[in-house]
């Protein structure tokens, strides 16, 4: 999504899977892109840094009494980067992307209205590799692309003063090809693509009982489809859901919602989401929160259908629904040395699914000062993991997903902000997170987790301290916040620092954890700088980046940080401010 495009993100903490049904096991981020505005309005942005990055907007829209129509169209392009001394091969590959996005609404009447909103993204990238055959390397170059779209339409309408109903149609479509060439000669390699479609019709019925009680429910139906070159077929998924929701003010300073969805699945059993939250405002300047419900993770396609064998390395990945057939083709053509696991066990995966509780307060002891603190607990059970299930003869393994672990997440967050002058503002938040499998803490109480010491390569038992949890978590996290603005000479500066502390990276010593200093990415800091320049009655804004300022790199294990990067940009309005 297109940074120009959007106008706010709203995070939604809990549990939120009786609205949004799979993947919010334990939230949801929201991401709104523009509206149009009362009047005419038009802009257009540039921007440009180092890689060669370059970011070019404009968008143009207006709101009048009966219609309003917005579009956006963007541009993004950069040469990519190269990390390590002695990579040969871009880290990010050039590329080039374009978006353009269309919303309009129409009043039909005083109580009906229609909405309409499309969406298409195109982006090319060209990259290459290096290949090494018995007698030397050779050098591969790859041309690929990737392209979306989404279109929406909406009716809604309003019955009474107290009900309204809403339809909404939803379709999207996800593709990617990618062809690949010897660069000698211009003879073919390999060639893949992948085809999704999402479409989603529902209905939604809003009714305020009175001031004090509201429901909202509805219904809707899901079609989804992949063809690709790793899926045997085309695979298709049907579902269908219903959902209900009421919020109640019993009295003035105690607000409470209740609700809950039902699934349907044509590939694994239904799942009932339900949740409940409340909130007591203690005092004008204190309020207390409390969640609680059940979320689900549903199996993708590629955990159920996957059909891939690396033609390089030799390995092999399959859905659960592919393996055992895959398994008995493999072995009637002697390609199976041993069965790590026994496959008649291994049975097809079902969804994941979570318990959430969060509790937390917010206190603002002056206008100036406001706190927040937040207390979370999620447990996961039936988390889909990869399993290695089978050795070929090549000494490449099988892989295959399962339903293997209980997991759960723990933890605080607090944020604050505080307006130190009316042009200084200080802010900023940590967390503090536990993330463990259930499982792995046994076994690690009882002592059947081992590993061999470095030093004198004997045998040890790992100790419970040593072991680093679920990957890619860290136990420590942190951001602060300074932002001036002279609103009399119209410039603005923020200054932000983050903070991440060391978390588990892989698996190296072969005993299925993390637990030795060397399988961990180190804690490392983050500072951003941007200035901005209002100018011709905030008509034209100039702005100034520098992200990464302390040129932090990790080639190996964060090759998504590229080290100090400048950008210079501008942006001009036409018509009314915001």
């Amino acid at each position: 999504v297109a940074v120009g495009n959007i106008e706010r993100i709203e995070i939604v903490k809990g549990p939120s899977s009786s609205l949004y049904g799979s993947e919010a096991l334990a939230g949801v981020i929201n991401i709104i892109t523009r509206d149009p505005e009362i009047g005419a309005r038009g802009t257009l942005s540039a921007r440009y840094g180092s890689n060669q990055t370059s970011d070019l907007g404009a968008s143009l829209g207006g709101r009048g009494e009966k219609l309003s129509v917005y579009g956006f169209l963007n541009r993004y392009s950069t040469e990519g980067y190269r990390l390590g001394e002695n990579s040969s091969m871009p880290t990010v590959a050039p590329f080039h992307a374009y978006t353009f996005q269309l919303k309009s609404e129409y009043a039909l009447d005083k109580a009906t209205s229609a909405v309409f909103s499309g969406r298409y993204f195109d982006e090319r990238q060209e990259s290459f590799y290096l290949l090494s055959g018995e007698d030397a390397e050779q050098t591969v170059d790859e041309k690929g692309m990737s392209r979306d779209f989404n279109l929406s339409a909406s009716v809604r309408h309003r019955f009474s003063r107290s009900t309204e109903a809403v339809a909404r149609l939803y379709h999207t479509g996800y593709r990617t090809a990618s062809d690949v060439v010897y660069r000698e000669n211009g003879e073919f390699y390999d060639a893949t693509f992948f085809d999704q479609h999402f479409l989603r019709p529902e209905v939604q019925v809003n009714h305020r009982h009175s001031d004090h009680l509201r429901f909202t429910g509805g219904a809707g139906w899901v079609s989804e489809s992949v063809e690709a070159t790793r899926y045997s077929e085309k695979k298709k998924f049907q579902s269908g859901y219903l959902f209900l929701q009421a919020e109640w003010s019993p009295v003035e300073k105690v607000h409470l919602i209740a609700g809950g969805r039902f699934d349907t699945h044509s590939e694994y059993r239904s799942q009932l989401s339900p949740r409940i939250s409340g909130q007591y405002t203690i005092s004008p300047v204190l309020s207390a929160y409390i969640s609680f419900g059940r979320g689900y993770k549903a199996p993708d396609f590629r955990q159920l259908y996957l059909n891939f064998t690396n033609s390089l390395a030799g390995y092999s990945v399959f859905g659960s629904n592919e393996l055992r057939q895959r398994l008995e083709e493999l072995d009637a053509s002697g390609q199976i040395a041993a069965y790590l696991a026994d496959p008649s066990a291994i049975g097809l995966i079902d969804a994941e699914s979570s318990l959430s509780y969060n509790a937390g307060l917010r206190y603002a002891p002056l206008p100036a000062l406001k706190l927040r603190a937040n207390v979370f607990r999620n447990d996961v059970q039936n988390l889909i993991e990869t399993l290695p299930v089978a050795r070929k003869t090549n000494g490449q393994s099988v892989y295959s997903y399962v339903n293997l672990n209980k997991i759960f997440t723990q933890g605080v967050e607090l944020n604050a902000s505080w307006c130190l002058t009316s042009s200084l503002e200080l802010a900023g938040g940590y967390q503090y997170l536990e993330a463990f499998d259930k499982e792995v803490l046994s076994s690690l109480n009882a002592g059947e987790i081992f590993r061999r010491n470095q030093t004198t390569g004997s045998t040890e038992r790992v100790p419970r301290a040593d072991y680093a949890g679920l990957s890619n978590r860290s136990r420590h996290m942190g951001n602060l916040k300074l932002s001036y603005s002279d609103f009399r000479l119209g410039f603005n500066v923020s200054l932000r620092g983050i903070y991440r502390g060391r978390y588990g990276f892989g698996d190296f010593n072969g005993n299925g954890i993390v637990d030795m200093d060397n399988e961990y990415v180190d804690s490392y800091g983050v500072i951003n700088l941007t200035v901005s320049k209002y100018l011709f009655a905030e008509k034209l804004t100039l702005q100034l980046e520098v992200e990464n300022m302390l040129d932090h790199t990790d080639p190996a294990r964060i090759p998504t940080l590229p080290g100090r990067l400048f950008h210079a940009g501008l942006n001009f309005t036409i018509g009314k401010q915001p």
